[in-house]
């Protein structure tokens, strides 16, 4: 048994024995090298590598750029300055290299939780999701604009381009979930942002409400109607642009307020009915804007919590000065907690256990019926394993069962690729538990993965009280060991027939019970 052999599924499992990951190190960079060349073959780039960080960053300012810019643009300006639109070409030109990386770059599966390299799925996706509004707003709607007739009705596809604004809120979020960075301080930020954000936004549509009126009736908008003191806004397109985007924030800041001077206010129907649908959603964003002051007091947020927990891990494994690739796995685990949202136990707790049941049929039944360990076996006994499997996730680099430890669990492999010999339907550490013998064999994870998993002792008792399913799975188990690399199959079954010798498999009638030894 102690012959190095390795067998992968589906690029999530090497199984190989104890000498042979003796000359390499225990880490995830390991991983992530093999990953990496994977990649450069298939031409896709993983985002956690520097450059592409590094690409983020420097596209996050153009977006909040852009996000700033395009309503500014689509109230005071009819036609860019030069200087102007040479930037905002700049900036179009620098959102269509990120649309082609974009075709290049991997994701992770929402439903698996894996990163996805492979190239036909990651384009599609990228279609389906923001392609077309990214290249619509990549286009020079102000060249367009001009080229038309200076029609007004394509002035308004700029907006198309305040779809960036994605990559400032994902910005954002990075930034709740970094423990290094004070939670309250960025939620604190982030809620200035929005703010803000909306009242330039309200300003802008203002200003431009009042510029879809001829010259000649300037006096019948809000602000040319405007006096404050001895200074009149009459001719108003002739004022400095800084003191015309002042004079429509702060209408847009008294109005969303609710303050109501009276030295500002609608003088036309179109900005009557603009003003009404502009206070009804500041009532419901006042109230998302206190609902999160409330939230960041009763600290009751899942991402607060995970900080929080995050945070003391940290601490202990300081004070523990555990090393850094058991910190990574810690941490990792984590975070696939939080991302994922995979332990959905206590969605559960309160629903009933015939309930319960039946969920666990539908989900898990397909995966362990077909276990070629369990082929014969009665439909009730299947029943009763898969109520009683619990899934889990596994991170790159983790040894799920290493060589010669006693194993206790019992796993079930539920992946959608099949490549190699372990696949969907397979399971490992039913040679260990059912031989009572160590484990023969190391199982490390190559890449993020679903099992299905039951203790020791709950196979136990369901063999006990279905003993008639137990011969047909000692019968089973020779074909599972025949399966296994050639180098382990002649110890396991050296090992198999040993047991089968010197040990009886009896069937009580009075007990009605199998028994092992």
């Amino acid at each position: 048994m102690d012959c190095p052999q390795v067998a992968m599924f589906s690029f999530s499992f090497s199984i190989t024995n104890s000498l042979f990951w003796d000359s390499y190190k225990d880490s995830l960079s390991n991983y992530f090298l093999i990953l990496n060349k994977l990649e450069h073959w298939n031409s896709i780039t993983s985002p956690i590598i520097l450059w592409y960080k590094a690409w983020e960053k420097f596209i996050l300012i153009w977006a909040l750029y852009s996000s700033f810019f395009t309503p500014l643009e689509f109230g005071f300006f009819r036609g860019l300055p030069k200087n102007l639109f040479l930037l905002d070409i700049a900036g179009q030109v620098a959102f269509l290299v990120d649309i082609f990386l974009q075709f290049f770059v991997a994701y992770r599966d929402s439903h698996s939780y894996k990163m996805v390299y492979k190239r036909t799925p990651v384009a599609l996706r990228y279609l389906k999701s923001h392609f077309i509004f990214d290249l619509l707003g990549c286009l020079p709607w102000d060249i367009i604009y001009k080229a038309v007739g200076e029609r007004e009705e394509v002035r308004y596809l700029l907006w198309i381009r305040l779809t960036r604004v994605r990559k400032v809120t994902k910005f954002f979020q990075g930034m709740e979930k970094d423990i290094r960075i004070n939670y309250l301080f960025t939620r604190i930020i982030k809620l200035i942002a929005v703010e803000i954000y909306c009242t330039h936004t309200a300003a802008c549509i203002f200003y431009y409400l009042a510029t879809t009126l001829p010259e000649e009736k300037e006096g019948y908008t809000w602000i040319g109607s405007l006096k404050l003191g001895d200074y009149s806004y009459s001719h108003f397109r002739e004022i400095d642009l800084w003191k015309r985007y002042t004079t429509s924030m702060y209408f847009a800041i008294v109005t969303m307020a609710t303050v109501g001077y009276g030295d500002i206010h609608a003088v036309n129907l179109r900005e009557m009915i603009f003003i009404m649908i502009y206070v009804s959603f500041d009532m419901i964003l006042g109230a998302y804007l206190i609902g999160n002051m409330t939230a960041l007091i009763v600290k009751g947020s899942k991402t607060e919590r995970y900080r929080d927990k995050m945070t003391d891990l940290i601490k202990y494994m300081n004070r523990n000065k555990l090393g850094r690739d058991l910190r990574n796995q810690i941490k990792g685990h984590l975070r696939l907690q939080y991302e994922s949202s995979y332990t959905e136990a206590s969605v559960l707790q309160d629903i009933p256990i015939s309930i319960r049941a039946k969920i666990s049929q539908t989900l898990y039944k397909s995966y362990v019926e077909n276990v070629i360990l369990f082929n014969g076996c009665s439909s009730e006994f299947i029943n009763q394993i898969v109520t009683r499997v619990h899934e889990e996730f596994f991170l790159p680099g983790e040894v799920i069962m290493e060589q010669g430890n006693v194993v206790d669990q019992l796993y079930f492999v539920c992946h959608e690729d099949t490549v190699s010999n372990l696949k969907p339907n397979d399971l490992f550490g039913e040679i260990s538990i059912l031989c009572n013998i160590p484990q023969p064999y190391t199982v490390r994870v190559c890449e993020l993965c679903r099992l299905l998993r039951i203790d020791k002792q709950s196979f136990s008792n369901i063999l006990e009280i279905y003993f008639h399913d137990g011969r047909k799975i000692l019968t089973n188990l020779l074909e599972v060991i025949r399966l296994k690399p050639i180098c382990l199959r002649v110890g396991l079954l050296d090992t198999f027939s040993f047991l089968c010798a010197h040990f009886n498999v009896i069937i009580c009638d009075r007990g009605k019970s199998l028994i092992f030894g």
